[in-house]
């Protein structure tokens, strides 16, 4: 059962590796392609590239492991995968995220005080 310290923890580390994702890809946008194309350097994107891969992989298996928990509709999910491909869209998804927790929390809350409730 999911208990609201579990959904805050996951939550927390779904808004940590999110912001790491996002950071990685303006990296990746406005520092290594344009050090490739402007200045030449390929080495810049050969760097950043992986970097940003690994991140984007590590942000989709703890989106993944967080919808799992249940609460989630199709158009949340469907929000938290579309936001890794926009540049800046993890910050702008921050008050989302903060928000669903909340729900979550909530919802975790009802069920557990309608299980204890003679």
């Amino acid at each position: 059962m999911n208990t609201p310290e579990l959904i805050h923890t996951r939550m927390k580390r779904l808004r940590l590796v999110s912001i790491l994702e996002g950071t990685t890809l303006l990296l990746l946008i406005v520092v290594a392609v344009p050090l490739k194309h402007v200045a030449g350097m390929p080495l810049a994107v050969s760097i950043m590239g992986p970097i940003h891969g690994v991140a984007f992989l590590l942000y989709l298996s703890v989106v993944f492991r967080v919808v799992s928990m249940g609460g989630w509709n199709g158009l949340d999910i469907a929000r938290m995968i579309l936001a890794a491909f926009i540049p800046f869209g993890a910050f702008i998804n921050a008050p989302f995220m903060r928000h669903k927790e909340a729900e979550l929390a909530r919802m975790a809350n009802e069920r557990t005080a309608d299980h204890s409730a003679p």
